[in-house]
């Protein structure tokens, strides 16, 4: 399967150069037609598993594209080129070519195709650099509300790489976007970083369990399900919790000690 996937990517490879070669009566070679051949051949490199073979096809789809001036067609083909990379588990050649997949959809025009390609192209460490670009961009185009979400995505990054003082800055600076404070986003984002620093893992759960939290993009809602504050996810009774007046106070054995020992080695 793999050698019919290779040999059907040579001949769109050999198509496309062929779309490529001028003469006497061809003057102009022929960009768009050679970029679809290029653009098949690396899908058939890719179902082969051949992804340095893909990303080179890629490459030559980008630039018959660049050519052609399909600046948007381009874009999408070095953004192609980057996930091969990924692939092979080269991140920063990856992360580069996304990054220019990203600058040439902001050029064509298409800000939220940027920042989706940006996306695709993050991995925690990587996650945190891609959303502050995404954020960027989002609030370059006034597109405040989804920059709030950014930061959700951002501060629940940096929490799950346990560096609060990153989180606690990311929301510090997110003060600047208009609206942010006194946002919804705001206020939960404040009372998570409040439960993670004081190790409640009740507040950072319900915070984490609110619809704001839940309904964002899945990896994101996923990574809030399964946030534990430090020291093993150890659950303290908020001072401010509903008292029964008539059971005084809970002895061994009651729920509130199951509840403890349901946690005490984390979420996950």
């Amino acid at each position: 399967m793999a050698a019919q996937k290779i040999n059907e990517a040579l001949e769109h490879i050999a198509k496309a150069d062929k779309y490529l070669k001028t003469g006497f009566l061809k003057w102009k070679p022929d960009y768009d037609s050679a970029a679809t051949e290029y653009g098949k051949a690396a899908v058939a490199f890719k179902n082969a598993k051949q992804y340095d073979q893909a990303k080179e096809a890629c490459l030559r789809e980008a630039e018959a594209h660049e050519n052609n001036k399909a600046l948007f067609h381009a874009a999408k083909a070095y953004e192609q080129a980057g996930m091969m990379l990924k692939e092979m588990q080269k991140l920063p050649e990856a992360v580069q070519l996304i990054e220019k997949a990203s600058m040439m959809y902001l050029e064509n025009g298409t800000p939220d195709t940027a920042a989706i390609a940006l996306e695709r192209g993050g991995k925690l460490d990587e996650a945190a650099l891609s959303l502050q670009k995404e954020k960027s961009i989002y609030k370059e185009i006034e597109n405040y509300p989804t920059c709030y979400k950014k930061t959700i995505a951002q501060v629940l990054v940096h929490l799950h790489r346990n560096d609060f003082v990153a989180a606690e800055r990311c929301v510090r600076e997110s003060y600047s976007i208009p609206g942010f404070n006194g946002s919804e986003d705001c206020a939960a984002l404040e009372q998570l970083l409040e439960g993670y620093d004081q190790q409640d893992q009740d507040q950072v759960t319900d915070v984490c369990n609110s619809p704001l939290f839940k309904y964002m993009d899945n990896d994101y809602a996923k990574l809030g399900l399964t946030l534990t504050v430090p020291g093993g996810g150890t659950k303290k009774k908020s001072p401010n919790a509903p008292q029964d007046k008539g059971k005084g106070t809970p002895t061994v054995g009651t729920h509130a000690d199951e509840d403890d020992d349901e946690y005490s080695g984390g979420l996950c």
